[in-house]
């Protein structure tokens, strides 16, 4: 009826106005995540010298993919089929593609018999324009959570081959066999908003990859002190409310799927900050800010794969597991394990994404309840173990899926950084190492005497990880007061 009248080349019969409207705020809130969220929130966590670099690599995949995307991504992960786990490359950049009414073809679900349709299509009641750019943001938040575990040494040449080559030889795999239409998502795998296509993948991609990079130099990572932590909790505060798009846009609609997405999303996270803090308290005896960041992170990784899924309770359960098993992962067992102690994972990435996804993709087919399943899945009778019947065979089901994503992310990453070893460095030169965005970049962050900037006696006192040259010329008035 509110279109009676109305219909018009540039509203068609099939568009739902609020449907479009929130789809597009979803998108932006993700974008809003990336840029300037994690450009932020890595620009102030890391040492001062590595502050623009870690910010750069941000920005600059965030840019990459959105052109690799819409040029041939797009339509390798929600295109038409290829292979069980791989959809046809493409371009998304034609009018008469993108104003036609978004549908994701591979997604027609059959009944066993394989010609019965239990689950028609995907058509969301907006144009594929609005489709790729929300898919898009996705992508681009995935590439800049695994660039957290090698900030601070990685080749940023190197960043720029790696960031196309993972993005079209790994994620778009992750994101047809789960949500495009692939086995996966046929098979009823639960990954309601990327638990696995985003954080498990990026967790384990940035793990591997910090191994191929290798180590920061020797005082980098014995100490590395973040350069502005209230600039860091403004860069996780637009993580944190920018989830609202990232969970509640990916029922395709503004619904009440949506809304109780966007609900079990905060309490989820409070739940699991809070636990963290506690954990913190109780065995270090101090309430860590960078702790409480993390415990945020590990909340919202965790209720992702279930967000729609399940009830309130079980989000506060999620949340209590999310706040203390990637705790004691990265508190605990980074320390005493060798493997976490050999490879260095700059921001902890494998904790606060792989654990925390897979966690959640596993308590998701615990919890995952009937009627919201039948709201978004495309497998009707779908539930989680606690609901009965087939309920375990889900638990099972949600562990294939992570293997799986484990296996490729492992196998693929590894393949691409020897590849772009055998053409250039994958880490910096040590001179570079040792002063930081000055060598890099020729920019430092702050104008302000700090590590890695270069020494000129007649301004400032030596202040540096470059401790070779004497304190002869002592700062003065100004300098000397910061």
């Amino acid at each position: 009826m509110a279109y009676a009248g109305n219909v018009s080349a540039s509203v068609p019969i099939w568009l739902n106005k609020g449907d479009n409207a929130w789809q597009m705020i979803s998108a932006t809130l993700v974008g809003l995540q990336s840029v300037p969220g994690l450009v932020i929130l890595y620009g102030s966590i890391v040492k001062k010298k590595w502050a623009v670099n870690s910010a750069f690599m941000a920005l600059y995949a965030f840019a990459a993919v959105v052109i690799c995307w819409v040029s041939w991504a797009y339509k390798m992960s929600f295109g038409h089929r290829l292979l069980p786990f791989w959809g046809k490359a493409g371009p998304a950049l034609g009018q008469k593609f993108l104003i036609s009414q978004s549908v994701l073809p591979a997604s027609v679900h059959h009944f066993a018999d394989g010609v019965t349709v239990e689950t028609p299509a995907i058509e969301p009641y907006y144009p594929a324009a609005t489709m790729v750019w929300f898919q898009c943001v996705f992508a681009a938040i995935t590439l800049i959570i695994l660039a957290g575990s090698v900030l601070g040494r990685m080749n940023f040449k190197a960043w720029m081959m790696f960031v196309p080559l993972w993005l079209t030889f790994s994620y778009t795999v992750g994101a047809f066999s789960l949500w495009g239409g692939g086995f996966l998502f046929h098979w009823g795998v639960m990954d309601y908003s990327g638990g696995y296509v985003i954080h498990l993948s990026s967790g384990i991609a940035g793990f591997t990859a910090a191994y191929w990079v290798g180590p920061r130099a020797k005082k980098d990572r014995e100490r590395f002190p973040p350069n502005n932590v209230l600039l860091m909790l403004a860069g996780a505060g637009l993580l944190w409310m920018g989830w609202a798009g990232f969970n509640g846009g990916d029922p395709y609609a503004a619904n009440t799927d949506s809304s109780m997405a966007v609900l079990n999303t905060n309490i989820c996270a409070a739940t699991s900050l809070l636990v963290w803090t506690w954990l913190d308290v109780i065995f270090f005896n101090k309430p860590s800010v960078i702790g409480a960041v993390q415990g945020m992170i590990t909340g919202l990784v965790c209720i992702t794969p279930g967000a729609g899924l399940v009830q309130g309770w079980a989000a506060i359960l999620m949340g209590v597991m999310s706040g203390s098993v990637p705790w004691f992962t990265m508190m605990i067992l980074d320390k005493r394990w060798k493997l976490f102690t050999k490879i260095d994972d700059t921001l902890g990435v494998f904790h606060t994404h792989a654990v925390a996804g897979l966690l959640g993709g596993l308590l998701t087919g615990l919890f995952a309840e009937p009627q919201l399943c039948a709201l978004f899945l495309p497998v009707t009778n779908s539930r989680g173990g606690v609901y009965g019947g087939s309920g375990g065979v889900q638990i099972l089901k949600q562990l294939v899926g992570g293997l799986f994503i484990i296996v490729w992310n492992l196998v693929m990453t590894s393949i691409i950084c020897i590849a772009i070893k055998t053409l250039l460095p994958l880490r910096m030169p040590e001179d570079h190492l040792l002063i930081g965005d000055d060598a890099v970049h020729g920019e430092e962050a702050y104008a302000l005497w700090g590590d890695g900037e270069k020494y000129d006696f007649t301004r400032h006192e030596i202040y540096s990880d470059d401790t070779s040259q004497p304190r002869h010329y002592p700062s003065s008035g100004a300098t000397q007061v910061v």
